[in-house]
């Protein structure tokens, strides 16, 4: 990866994952793909390796990127799907040649066609967010509850009471937050 960029947030759930290139939505927003290279480097740590992307391909996948946002924030808060997301999510879905495989560990893993593009890892990326927002996959989406990032993540903890997109970010963020409030507050009334 190269220096200059900002890192990747990974999380074990690809639709989700996508989405998180995209962070601080609400706030000082950090574009993790900002160019055809970087996004063949998110496609490649997560097991989706293309040869090349070109601008226009780039803003097929921020299209994606961004409706399936749209539409796990919708399902999130139980509210009715976005109907231009929706679109967008089926067509991407429709358009990629990949086939799902078991690998020996008895995992599912994508194999794109022989001449991949990165079309073929979209449709991936569109099929993993068909199966969360369907409610085909045991977990539940929820929004983050950092006010500056609210990204819609997908909590499979037992209890489904996660706050937080990324305990190492935005978890630790808001308890560093209140510990230090609550420091001052205390250091205030000893006085």
């Amino acid at each position: 990866m190269r220096a200059e960029f900002p890192d990747f947030r990974l999380g074990s759930v690809l639709a989700t994952s996508f989405t998180a290139t995209l962070t601080e939505r609400r706030g000082d927003a950090v574009e993790r793909i900002p160019t055809p290279h970087r996004l063949v480097d998110w496609l490649a740590v997560n097991g989706l390796a293309v040869d090349s992307c070109t601008t226009a391909q780039l803003d097929l996948a921020r299209e994606l990127r961004e409706s399936i946002h749209a539409a796990a924030t919708a399902a999130a808060i139980q509210e009715a799907l976005p109907a231009s997301a929706v679109r967008v999510i089926n067509d991407r879905s429709a358009q990629g040649r990949a086939a799902a495989v078991l690998t020996p560990e008895g995992k599912r893993r994508w194999q794109l066609s022989s001449a991949s593009c990165v079309e073929d890892a979209l449709s991936v990326i569109a099929a993993d967010a068909i199966s969360i927002i369907s409610g085909e996959r045991d977990g539940k989406l929820a929004l983050c509850a950092s006010p500056t990032c609210q990204a819609a993540f997908f909590d499979t903890s037992q209890s489904r009471t996660r706050r937080w997109c990324d305990m190492n970010t935005c978890g630790n963020r808001q308890k560093k937050a209140r510990f230090n409030a609550n420091r001052r507050k205390n250091s205030g009334s000893a006085e």
